[in-house]
Protein backbone atom coordinates (compact mmCIF):
# COMPACT_ATOMS: atom_id res chain seq x y z
CA UNK A 1 0.00 0.00 0.00
CA UNK A 2 0.88 3.21 -0.39
CA UNK A 3 0.29 6.39 2.17
CA UNK A 4 0.43 9.81 1.32
CA UNK A 5 0.44 12.35 4.17
CA UNK A 6 -1.41 15.48 4.18
CA UNK A 7 -3.79 14.15 1.94
CA UNK A 8 -6.59 16.82 2.37
CA UNK A 9 -4.07 19.48 1.39
CA UNK A 10 -3.70 20.85 -1.85
CA UNK A 11 -0.75 18.81 -2.93
CA UNK A 12 -1.60 15.87 -1.15
CA UNK A 13 -4.83 15.69 -3.02
CA UNK A 14 -3.53 16.05 -6.30
CA UNK A 15 -0.58 12.93 -5.53
CA UNK A 16 -3.99 10.91 -4.55
CA UNK A 17 -5.93 11.91 -7.83
CA UNK A 18 -3.16 10.90 -9.65
CA UNK A 19 -1.86 7.38 -7.87
CA UNK A 20 -6.12 6.77 -8.66
CA UNK A 21 -5.24 6.47 -12.62
CA UNK A 22 -3.03 3.43 -11.95
CA UNK A 23 -3.52 2.02 -8.46
CA UNK A 24 -6.75 0.74 -7.16
CA UNK A 25 -8.49 2.23 -4.28
CA UNK A 26 -7.97 -0.13 -1.64
CA UNK A 27 -3.81 0.03 -2.22
CA UNK A 28 -3.98 4.26 -1.47
CA UNK A 29 -4.25 5.16 2.43
CA UNK A 30 -4.88 8.94 2.91
CA UNK A 31 -3.25 10.29 5.93
CA UNK A 32 -5.12 13.04 7.56
CA UNK A 33 -5.36 15.33 10.53
CA UNK A 34 -9.38 15.15 10.71
CA UNK A 35 -10.84 11.94 8.80
CA UNK A 36 -14.75 14.05 9.10
CA UNK A 37 -13.02 16.47 6.34
CA UNK A 38 -11.92 13.51 3.82
CA UNK A 39 -15.53 12.36 2.62
CA UNK A 40 -14.37 12.89 -1.22
CA UNK A 41 -11.42 10.91 -0.50
CA UNK A 42 -13.83 8.16 1.21
CA UNK A 43 -16.56 8.05 -1.87
CA UNK A 44 -13.37 6.97 -3.87
CA UNK A 45 -12.72 4.07 -2.00
CA UNK A 46 -9.20 5.03 -1.00
CA UNK A 47 -8.55 4.13 3.00
CA UNK A 48 -8.45 7.20 5.04
CA UNK A 49 -6.85 7.36 8.39
CA UNK A 50 -5.80 9.41 11.08
CA UNK A 51 -2.59 10.51 11.08
CA UNK A 52 -1.85 13.95 13.31
CA UNK A 53 1.72 15.24 12.93
CA UNK A 54 1.62 16.45 16.17
CA UNK A 55 0.28 13.06 17.81
CA UNK A 56 2.85 11.25 17.40
CA UNK A 57 0.47 8.13 18.52
CA UNK A 58 -1.49 8.19 15.80
CA UNK A 59 1.01 8.06 13.32
CA UNK A 60 2.22 3.94 13.78
CA UNK A 61 -0.94 2.29 13.90
CA UNK A 62 -2.17 5.43 10.85
CA UNK A 63 1.21 3.27 8.73
CA UNK A 64 -0.10 -0.21 9.71
CA UNK A 65 0.79 -2.39 6.49
CA UNK A 66 1.90 0.33 4.41
CA UNK A 67 4.96 -0.85 2.00
CA UNK A 68 5.38 3.15 0.68
CA UNK A 69 4.72 6.64 2.18
CA UNK A 70 4.98 10.27 0.90
CA UNK A 71 6.04 12.53 3.43
CA UNK A 72 4.63 15.99 2.24
CA UNK A 73 6.25 18.90 4.13
CA UNK A 74 3.91 20.55 6.86
CA UNK A 75 2.94 24.13 6.53
CA UNK A 76 4.16 24.88 10.59
CA UNK A 77 7.08 27.00 10.60
CA UNK A 78 8.90 25.96 13.22
CA UNK A 79 7.15 22.71 14.21
CA UNK A 80 8.10 20.93 10.50
CA UNK A 81 11.34 19.47 12.31
CA UNK A 82 9.58 17.41 14.92
CA UNK A 83 6.66 16.81 12.77
CA UNK A 84 8.32 15.04 10.08
CA UNK A 85 10.73 13.16 12.69
CA UNK A 86 7.73 11.94 14.21
CA UNK A 87 6.65 10.68 10.72
CA UNK A 88 9.47 9.15 9.78
CA UNK A 89 9.96 7.17 12.97
CA UNK A 90 6.24 6.06 12.72
CA UNK A 91 7.39 4.54 9.40
CA UNK A 92 10.37 2.93 10.46
CA UNK A 93 9.10 1.39 12.98
CA UNK A 94 6.10 0.00 10.58
CA UNK A 95 9.36 -0.90 8.52
CA UNK A 96 8.30 0.85 5.02
CA UNK A 97 10.43 -0.13 2.10
CA UNK A 98 10.28 3.84 1.15
CA UNK A 99 9.60 7.31 2.04
CA UNK A 100 9.66 10.06 -0.45
CA UNK A 101 10.06 13.08 1.50
CA UNK A 102 9.27 16.48 -0.45
CA UNK A 103 11.89 18.86 0.19
CA UNK A 104 13.11 22.38 -0.99
CA UNK A 105 15.19 22.79 -4.52
CA UNK A 106 18.98 22.98 -3.79
CA UNK A 107 18.43 22.09 0.01
CA UNK A 108 22.14 21.16 0.50
CA UNK A 109 23.33 24.04 -0.19
CA UNK A 110 20.22 26.69 0.19
CA UNK A 111 20.41 29.47 2.43
CA UNK A 112 17.02 30.00 2.37
CA UNK A 113 14.99 30.24 5.45
CA UNK A 114 12.25 28.41 4.31
CA UNK A 115 14.88 25.48 3.65
CA UNK A 116 16.17 24.92 7.36
CA UNK A 117 13.82 22.60 8.76
CA UNK A 118 13.80 20.45 4.90
CA UNK A 119 17.99 20.26 5.71
CA UNK A 120 17.12 19.08 9.35
CA UNK A 121 14.69 16.42 8.05
CA UNK A 122 17.29 15.33 5.08
CA UNK A 123 20.16 14.90 7.40
CA UNK A 124 17.66 13.06 9.90
CA UNK A 125 16.78 10.60 7.27
CA UNK A 126 20.21 9.75 6.39
CA UNK A 127 21.65 9.77 10.22
CA UNK A 128 18.60 7.15 10.40
CA UNK A 129 19.72 5.14 7.32
CA UNK A 130 16.16 5.02 6.18
CA UNK A 131 15.00 4.17 2.72
CA UNK A 132 14.30 7.61 1.40
CA UNK A 133 14.15 9.27 -1.84
CA UNK A 134 14.44 13.11 -1.87
CA UNK A 135 12.17 14.98 -4.08
CA UNK A 136 13.54 18.46 -4.09
CA UNK A 137 10.33 20.61 -5.14
CA UNK A 138 11.02 24.13 -6.77
CA UNK A 139 8.38 26.91 -6.12
CA UNK A 140 4.91 26.47 -7.39
CA UNK A 141 3.72 28.66 -10.20
CA UNK A 142 0.49 28.77 -7.65
CA UNK A 143 2.77 30.78 -5.09
CA UNK A 144 1.99 33.46 -8.02
CA UNK A 145 -0.80 33.15 -9.68
CA UNK A 146 -3.27 32.77 -6.76
CA UNK A 147 -2.54 36.13 -6.25
CA UNK A 148 -4.04 37.25 -9.38
CA UNK A 149 -6.69 38.90 -7.97
CA UNK A 150 -4.96 41.31 -6.09
CA UNK A 151 -2.26 41.89 -8.90
CA UNK A 152 -4.89 42.96 -11.19
CA UNK A 153 -6.98 45.17 -8.45
CA UNK A 154 -3.37 46.94 -7.79
CA UNK A 155 -2.18 46.72 -11.67
CA UNK A 156 1.19 45.52 -11.01
CA UNK A 157 3.25 42.62 -9.35
CA UNK A 158 5.71 43.72 -6.49
CA UNK A 159 8.55 41.92 -5.50
CA UNK A 160 11.76 41.18 -4.11
CA UNK A 161 13.37 38.72 -6.56
CA UNK A 162 15.17 41.53 -9.07
CA UNK A 163 15.80 39.85 -12.51
CA UNK A 164 16.19 36.15 -10.37
CA UNK A 165 14.68 33.41 -12.69
CA UNK A 166 12.30 31.49 -10.80
CA UNK A 167 11.54 27.91 -12.68
CA UNK A 168 8.36 27.19 -11.22
CA UNK A 169 5.98 24.49 -12.10
CA UNK A 170 2.82 23.65 -11.25
CA UNK A 171 1.21 21.54 -8.05
CA UNK A 172 -0.31 18.94 -10.24
CA UNK A 173 3.70 19.07 -12.13
CA UNK A 174 4.89 18.23 -8.99
CA UNK A 175 2.02 15.66 -8.04
CA UNK A 176 3.01 13.58 -10.97
CA UNK A 177 6.63 13.68 -10.10
CA UNK A 178 6.05 12.24 -6.75
CA UNK A 179 3.18 9.54 -7.92
CA UNK A 180 5.76 8.47 -10.53
CA UNK A 181 8.44 7.92 -8.27
CA UNK A 182 5.95 6.00 -5.45
CA UNK A 183 4.81 3.46 -8.70
CA UNK A 184 8.32 2.90 -9.83
CA UNK A 185 9.30 -0.55 -10.59
CA UNK A 186 12.93 0.24 -9.75
CA UNK A 187 14.54 0.83 -6.86
CA UNK A 188 14.24 4.56 -5.72
CA UNK A 189 15.95 5.02 -2.77
CA UNK A 190 18.74 7.21 -2.14
CA UNK A 191 17.75 8.93 -5.27
CA UNK A 192 17.57 12.97 -4.99
CA UNK A 193 15.11 14.87 -7.58
CA UNK A 194 16.10 18.26 -8.53
CA UNK A 195 12.74 19.54 -9.75
CA UNK A 196 11.78 22.66 -11.67
CA UNK A 197 9.63 24.21 -14.07
CA UNK A 198 11.17 23.58 -17.94
CA UNK A 199 11.49 27.65 -18.59
CA UNK A 200 11.96 30.05 -16.24
CA UNK A 201 10.53 33.88 -15.89
CA UNK A 202 11.38 36.98 -14.05
CA UNK A 203 8.93 39.02 -11.88
CA UNK A 204 8.89 41.75 -14.83
CA UNK A 205 8.76 39.15 -17.31
CA UNK A 206 5.53 37.63 -15.17
CA UNK A 207 3.76 40.88 -15.15
CA UNK A 208 4.09 41.16 -18.94
CA UNK A 209 2.60 37.81 -19.02
CA UNK A 210 -0.32 38.82 -17.23
CA UNK A 211 -0.66 41.93 -19.35
CA UNK A 212 -0.91 39.32 -22.96
CA UNK A 213 -3.41 37.30 -20.78
CA UNK A 214 -5.63 39.13 -19.54
CA UNK A 215 -5.33 42.63 -21.72
CA UNK A 216 -4.74 44.72 -18.64
CA UNK A 217 -1.65 46.43 -18.71
CA UNK A 218 0.14 45.03 -15.58
CA UNK A 219 3.68 46.67 -14.04
CA UNK A 220 6.47 44.95 -12.11
CA UNK A 221 7.34 46.94 -8.71
CA UNK A 222 11.30 46.00 -7.50
CA UNK A 223 11.22 45.99 -3.96
CA UNK A 224 13.87 45.17 -1.61
CA UNK A 225 13.40 42.82 1.04
CA UNK A 226 12.52 44.69 4.11
CA UNK A 227 9.88 46.75 2.04
CA UNK A 228 8.13 43.60 0.34
CA UNK A 229 7.84 41.70 3.91
CA UNK A 230 6.35 45.00 5.60
CA UNK A 231 4.30 44.87 2.59
CA UNK A 232 3.19 41.62 2.90
CA UNK A 233 2.47 41.90 6.76
CA UNK A 234 0.26 44.50 5.61
CA UNK A 235 -1.13 42.06 3.15
CA UNK A 236 -2.30 39.90 6.25
CA UNK A 237 0.34 37.51 6.67
CA UNK A 238 1.94 36.48 9.56
CA UNK A 239 5.10 38.16 10.41
CA UNK A 240 7.17 34.89 10.74
CA UNK A 241 5.63 33.49 7.57
CA UNK A 242 6.50 37.06 5.82
CA UNK A 243 9.81 37.17 6.57
CA UNK A 244 10.41 34.04 4.85
CA UNK A 245 8.90 34.25 1.89
CA UNK A 246 10.75 38.05 1.79
CA UNK A 247 14.04 36.34 2.26
CA UNK A 248 12.85 33.35 -0.46
CA UNK A 249 12.85 36.07 -3.01
CA UNK A 250 15.93 37.84 -2.12
CA UNK A 251 17.43 34.60 -2.52
CA UNK A 252 16.13 33.86 -5.94
CA UNK A 253 17.73 37.35 -7.00
CA UNK A 254 20.73 35.03 -6.69
CA UNK A 255 19.59 32.07 -8.64
CA UNK A 256 18.52 29.99 -6.00
CA UNK A 257 14.98 28.88 -7.32
CA UNK A 258 16.53 28.60 -10.91
CA UNK A 259 17.04 25.02 -12.39
CA UNK A 260 17.08 24.70 -16.19
CA UNK A 261 17.80 20.48 -15.50
CA UNK A 262 14.25 19.43 -16.67
CA UNK A 263 14.65 16.46 -14.23
CA UNK A 264 10.70 17.08 -13.68
CA UNK A 265 9.36 17.10 -17.05
CA UNK A 266 11.70 13.82 -17.55
CA UNK A 267 10.40 12.14 -14.89
CA UNK A 268 6.53 13.09 -15.59
CA UNK A 269 6.57 12.29 -18.93
CA UNK A 270 5.89 15.61 -20.56
CA UNK A 271 6.44 19.39 -20.85
CA UNK A 272 5.89 21.11 -17.01
CA UNK A 273 2.67 23.50 -17.12
CA UNK A 274 3.87 26.49 -18.98
CA UNK A 275 3.35 29.93 -17.18
CA UNK A 276 0.88 31.03 -19.71
CA UNK A 277 -1.56 28.04 -18.93
CA UNK A 278 -0.99 28.69 -15.50
CA UNK A 279 -2.06 32.36 -16.15
CA UNK A 280 -5.18 31.20 -18.38
CA UNK A 281 -6.59 29.08 -15.74
CA UNK A 282 -6.10 31.47 -12.71
CA UNK A 283 -7.81 34.32 -14.75
CA UNK A 284 -11.28 32.16 -15.50
CA UNK A 285 -11.30 31.66 -11.79
CA UNK A 286 -11.18 35.47 -11.05
CA UNK A 287 -13.15 37.03 -13.86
Amino acid sequence: MIAVTGANGQLGQKVINTLLKTQTPENIVALVRNPNNAIELKEKGVQVRKADYNQAETLTPALAGVDKVLLISGTEFGKRFEQHKAVIDAALSANVSLIAYTSILKSDTSPMLLNQEHKQTEAYLKAKEAPYVLLRNGWYTENYTDNLAAVLKMGAVAGAAKEGKLNTASRQDYAEAAAAVLIATDSQVGKTYELAGDDGFTLKEYAEEISTVTGTQIGFVDLDQDTFRSALVDAGLPEGLAAALADTEYYAASGWLQDDSKTLSALIGRPTTSLKASLISAYDNVR
